[in-house]
């Protein structure tokens, strides 16, 4: 995906929990976010999502005895009521619907027929908008729009005494496969009982069918887990009170080979607003015997499922982690073909449709990117393994809610952004099929990233609306890196730090090779290349690069002399070995949490990092801020339209600045920085290297000169007197820079960096030192300081008041004495400075920073 606060798989990947708390508690609770949001500038979705495992969390273990759902309230009756002959409840004139289970519809009421062969059998249920309501859209998560997905509860159906079936939820959090007869296996089933969340009175018996007629009618109609927004979604969001069972009905059930489309019409209340949304819940019947799955590894990048391994240690419990990946297999008569090393077609391809509601002119872009990915499945052995293709109009024999139809959904929305998710079974990561969210403004996001990386290098970009043909390709390039997910793969932020930056400005070599060697990384458009590099767009633009056919490989390799994943690991392990071993662009750096592919962590690594280039961030942007300089200038005349305003050059001169932060940031990350590199026992040296210091120093000289030293270059005078842009955006750049420096997260790092890697780290006080060099440097010279350093400066002191506490960095290590120091021997010199200064308000602002410390380290006494 493009920009999203969280990971794409945060939601829809995310195994399902049932929350249930009070009103006052969510909204409290929502409450403390919001500030918290303002003050730490962390996106507001991630503390949202963060709620969310907080509470699932706390609720695993059991929930409240005052917990009521609605559907509890709905359920039918404990006590099922005689059963019928089966042609008094399903009558000849009842209209049948055959698939997996038969559904049978009788006037309004609906049936389901569940054959014996089926009780028990795993069904994934998952319920997308099929027509959204602008009231209900969450504009921080996306969701809310046609083909967004709310949730997909494993179910199944079990007999139970009584003459009734219950419908349980399924989970495969815990595995065990050992069964024999004193296996784990057997005391984890007695342990992990599967909920029950409605029970059906059987109605009738199929004889001949060897069925179980219930009626879903009620159950379908009422806020229930399986066909509305399943939990998280629901509950803790509350973005509806109630649902009005009055106000919502069956509109209509589908049934195909493999799986049953039920469309229902929900109304939601809360307080004096009403709004009406429809839903299609597919039912898909999962396979008897599971797709092998294939273990992931921590050097490749595959999103993956996650489990409690009873069998993993013999001593304990370990994680077992299943990538996802589509079923690619070869057919049965192209077997021997396949294992001689030849192309072969896969069984069952990817075939992905292009929805109907898209622009014509856009049609082939989005069918190109999805192509791309062939000759990745090539390298896999498979050819003609993945089509984009568009979707039947007028068909009556296909439906975009069959499930069995991956789609592009095109979102009439002005979020600017795409997200590719995959719905897979939770049991081994098969992907079953994929819905990707294209929103209609991303082409106004790209077109923004293009002319500002690329502007002053491609003179296409010097009018304010792009060419059809430049617009096409970039959509391509989004939709390959959306298709990407789809099959599987998560972000790689750090190929791009293996490639060097005189490579980005070598002609030959880029438009050969490419910028980066995954365009699953955020690596954007090459503005490192100068105008005298002469480079074309093939050196310009991401394509799908030697990381992602690895990849593709490595995951989709059929390997049927292994009859199981761990059968698999020595093999895969050595492969991985050997192929990081031949070129280092095969290197993957993540910044998703291992452990649950969903959060971002906080990755101290400066080789991965979103949206940079090149092997040296400090050389990188030096190069970038050439063209911004460049680029800058000509903003205005760029975006003019005839009649138009000055609303596209602001917008335009936002992402400059952004682009300019996103390069600070870049060079920020070497100081604390720390190479982490995952390997195993057989690999030689360490998973942990400190950055060298010489570079740290580097990056602080080049924040010296590019940020703190006011960016004059960046003050439009222009711009400002036609539109609301002011030069605090920029300055807001190195306050932001600045708190990261002087964090307590940084400080400890340094200090424990010092301690584990004596004589090598660039300890604390260097760094104290040499920033306050750059930012004070007016103060031996007794200079005047202006307005916009001023402001810096006392940025900077309110930085080191708020360490000065003992809980900022801790009592227990010498952070706290190190800033210490540091304060005294700035207070000394405010005070030494503003005896000597001629400037008043220099003087004043001297003074005004002495007593804020001096008040500080020598409070006085109440």
């Amino acid at each position: 995906m493009l920009r999203l606060p969280f990971s794409a798989h945060s939601i829809a990947e995310g195994t399902t929990f049932t929350i249930y708390c009070k009103r006052d508690f969510l909204t409290h609770t929502f409450k403390i976010i919001i500030i918290m949001n303002l003050i730490t500038k962390i996106p507001f979705s991630c503390y949202v999502i963060g709620l969310l495992f907080v509470l699932s969390g706390s609720l695993a273990n059991g929930q409240s005895k005052e917990a009521v759902t609605d559907t509890a309230k709905k359920l039918p009756p404990a006590l099922p009521a005689a059963i019928k002959p089966y042609e008094d409840v399903v009558p000849a004139s009842a209209r049948k619907l055959k698939s997996f289970f038969q559904v049978d519809i009788v006037k309004d009421k609906y049936f389901l027929e569940i054959p014996d062969s089926l009780l028990k059998r795993d069904i994934l249920a998952v319920t997308r908008i099929e027509k959204g309501n602008g009231e209900i859209v969450v504009p921080l998560i996306n969701l809310g729009y046609d083909g967004d997905e709310m949730g997909r509860p494993v179910i199944s159906f079990d007999r139970i005494p009584g003459d009734r079936l219950a419908l349980r939820s399924v989970n495969f959090h815990n595995v065990a496969n050992d069964t024999t007869a004193n296996g784990l296996s057997h005391s984890l089933e007695n342990n992990n009982l599967q909920s029950i969340e409605v029970i059906f009175p059987i109605k009738a018996f199929n004889k001949k069918a060897k069925s179980l007629v219930i009626d879903i009618t009620d159950f379908l109609n009422s806020k229930n887990m399986t066909s509305t927004f399943a939990p998280p979604v629901w509950g803790p969001l509350d973005i509806f009170k109630f649902q009005v069972p009055d106000r919502g009905y069956i509109e209509e059930i589908q049934a195909f080979p493999d799986n049953i489309e039920i469309k229902t019409v929900k109304t939601m209340v809360n307080e004096s607003k009403s709004s009406t949304i429809e839903l299609n819940t597919s039912l898909l019947l999962l396979p008897m015997a599971p797709m092998k799955p294939r273990l992931k590894d921590a050097r490749i990048g595959f999103f993956s499922n996650s489990y409690v391994d009873f069998d993993v240690d013999s001593h304990g419990v370990g994680a077992t982690r299943y990538i996802q990946r589509w079923r690619m297999e070869p057919k049965d008569e192209d077997i021997e073909k396949y294992k001689r090393g030849e192309l072969v077609e896969p069984k069952k391809p990817i075939i992905i449709y292009i929805d109907p509601a898209t622009p014509k002119k856009w049609v082939p872009y989005l069918i190109a990117g999805i192509n791309d990915w062939q000759a990745a499945f090539e390298k896999a052995g498979f050819k003609n393994a993945i089509f984009g293709k568009e979707a039947p109009v007028n068909d009556s024999t296909w439906s975009a809610n069959d499930a069995r139809h991956s789609m592009v959904v095109y979102k009439p929305s002005a979020i600017e952004n795409a997200a590719g998710f995959n719905v897979n079974d939770p049991r081994s990561g098969e992907i079953l099929e994929t819905h990707i969210s294209w929103y209609h403004s991303v082409m106004a996001l790209i077109q923004n990233w293009y002319t500002i990386q690329a502007g002053a290098i491609d003179q296409r970009t010097h009018k304010p609306e792009l060419d059809d043909e430049l617009m096409g390709q970039l959509i391509r390039f989004v939709s390959s890196h959306e298709v990407g997910h789809t099959l599987g793969l998560e972000h790689n932020f750090g190929a791009s730090s293996t490639v060097s930056v005189e490579n980005l400005r070598n002609k030959a070599w880029v438009e050969e090779h490419g910028h980066t060697p995954s365009i699953m990384d955020y690596a954007r458009f090459n503005y490192v290349a100068q105008p005298e590099d002469n480079i074309g767009p093939k050196g310009i633009f991401p394509r799908i690069g030697d990381y992602d056919k690895w990849a593709i490989e490595w995951g989709y390799k059929w390997l049927p002399q292994f009859k199981s994943a761990p059968e698999e690991k020595d093999y895969m392990n050595k492969w991985i070995i050997e192929k990081l071993a031949s070129g280092k662009q095969y290197f993957y750096g993540s910044q998703l949490d291992p452990t649950t592919d969903n959060f971002p962590l906080n990755s101290i690594d400066p080789r991965d990092q979103s949206e940079d280039l090149g092997d040296d961030a400090m050389l990188a942007s030096s190069y970038g801020i050439k063209n911004l300089k460049r680029i800058e200038p000509h903003l205005i005349e760029w975006a003019a339209k005839p009649g138009g305003n000055y609303d596209r050059a602001a917008a335009l001169y936002k992402e400059l600045v952004g682009e300019y932060s996103r390069f600070m940031g870049h060079v920020c990350r070497n100081i604390g920085g720390i190479y982490e590199t995952p390997k195993t026992v057989e690999q030689q040296g360490p998973e942990y290297e400190l950055a060298d210091k010489a570079k740290q120093k580097r990056a602080m000289a080049f924040l010296q000169k590019q940020l703190f030293t006011t960016p004059y270059w960046l003050m439009d005078r222009k711009l400002y007197l036609v539109s609301p842009l002011g030069f605090n955006i920029v300055t807001d750049v190195q306050k932001k820079i600045l708190a990261s420096l002087l964090s307590s997260s940084t400080m400890a790092r340094l200090i424990s960096e010092e301690d584990g890697f004596p004589g090598k780290a660039y300890t604390a006080s260097e760094m104290l030192n040499d920033l306050k060099q750059g930012i004070f440097s007016e103060l031996p010279l007794y200079k005047s300081i202006s307005m916009y350093r001023r402001d810096l400066q006392k940025t900077y002191v309110e930085a080191v008041i708020a360490l000065l506490s003992p809980k900022a960095i801790g009592s227990v290590n010498d952070g706290l004495s190190i800033i210490k120091a540091h304060a005294k021997l700035l207070a000394s010199e405010f005070k030494n400075a503003s005896a000597h200064c001629s400037d008043t308000i220099t003087r004043d602002h001297l003074v005004d920073m002495y007593e804020r410390l001096n008040n500080t380290l020598k409070p006085k006494v109440q």
